[in-house]
C-alpha cells in the first residue's frame, strides 16, 4: 500500500531585518524565504498549516518589519515580547516545546544583532530535534519522514529523509520571497505575549563599535590561460605614474614603497 503525503504543522521563525543599504528594519530576507517555502507546502501538502513567530522587543520600527511577513499571505503573526538585549532561544524553546509543530523554519543567519547563525542549532539542541541546513525544497512528508532537498556549494544537491519534528535553516538556495502586500499586512493581528526575559549573557560581554572601511585591494589581473598570465606578469607596466628606483638607499627604497601603498588605499 503506497503511503500517503500527510499536511504538516510548519512555524516559521522571522526577525526584524536591515536594509544593507539605508540600514532601515525590514524584513529579513532568509526568513522571508523560508515563510515562502512554508506556504508552498500549503499548495504541496493539502491540510498543512502555517505560523509566524518572532521573539523580541516591541516598537514601531519592529513592528513594520514584521507585517512585511504578514503581507505574504497570513492573518496573523505570535509576537514573544520581551525586552532588548534578551536571549530569544529560551522563550522560543518554551514556546515551540509547549505545541510543537511538525518543521520549523528559520533563516540561517539574522541581518541585525550578532548575526552568528547559532540559532537553530542552539535551539534544536534545547529541544532535541535534528537540524538540517541549506534548505532548499520540502519534496514530500509521508508517515512522519520528510524528505528535503538540500543545498551544496557549487549547485549541487542531497537530497535527505529526516524524521519530524524537525529545525530547517534556509539561505539563498530556497525560493525568492513574494512582495508583500500594504493592505493585508495592516489588517493582519500581531499576537503579543509577554514572556519571562532572560538577559543574553554573551552579548551583554561584547563591545559593539562601527565598522570600518577595509583597506583597498590592489589590483590583480586575471587571465584565462597560463600563456596569458605570464605575459601580464612579463609585461611592462603602462602609464607615466610608474618609477625605476636603481642605486639609491635603502631609507629611499623604503620611502617609496611606503608613497605607493598610501596611494592605493592599503595604508593610511
Amino acid at each position: 500500500m503506497r503511503p500517503e503525503q500527510q499536511g504538516v504543522e510548519v512555524a516559521v521563525l522571522v526577525s526584524v531585518g536591515r536594509h544593507p543599504i539605508t540600514g532601515r528594519a525590514r524584513r529579513a530576507d532568509q526568513d522571508a524565504r523560508g515563510l515562502e517555502l512554508a506556504l508552498g507546502l500549503e499548495r504541496q501538502l493539502p491540510g498543512s498549516r502555517v505560523s509566524l513567530l518572532h521573539a523580541g522587543p516591541r516598537g514601531e520600527e519592529s513592528e513594520a518589519a514584521l507585517r512585511g511577513y504578514l503581507g505574504m499571505g497570513l492573518e496573523s503573526l505570535t509576537l514573544l515580547e520581551q525586552a532588548e538585549g534578551s536571549d530569544a532561544i529560551p522563550a522560543l524553546a518554551e514556546h515551540l516545546a509547549a505545541a510543537p509543530p511538525q518543521l520549523v523554519i528559520t533563516g540561517a543567519r539574522a541581518e541585525r544583532g550578532e548575526g552568528s547563525g547559532l540559532l537553530p542549532y542552539a535551539l534544536a539542541e534545547r529541544l532535541g530535534w535534528p537540524l538540517v541546513n541549506g534548505l532548499a525544497a520540502v519534496e514530500k512528508v509521508e508517515n512522519g519522514v520528510a524528505t528535503l532537498l538540500q543545498a551544496l556549494p557549487r549547485g549541487q544537491r542531497r537530497r535527505l529523509k529526516v524524521r519530524l519534528p524537525a529545525i530547517v535553516s534556509v539561505d539563498g538556495a530556497a525560493p525568492v520571497a513574494r512582495q508583500s502586500a500594504f493592505g493585508p499586512a495592516r489588517r493582519a493581528e500581531l499576537e503579543a505575549t509577554s514572556v519571562p526575559a532572560e538577559p543574553d549573557r554573551e552579548l551583554a560581554e561584547w563591545r559593539l563599535a562601527p565598522a570600518r572601511k577595509r583597506p583597498k585591494r590592489l589590483k590583480i589581473v586575471k587571465a584565462a590561460s597560463a600563456r596569458d598570465r605570464f605575459k601580464a606578469a612579463a609585461a611592462k607596466a603602462e602609464g607615466g605614474s610608474g618609477q625605476v628606483l636603481e642605486g639609491v638607499s635603502a631609507e629611499q627604497g623604503a620611502e617609496a614603497i611606503l608613497k605607493l601603498l598610501k596611494e592605493e588605499g592599503v595604508l593610511r
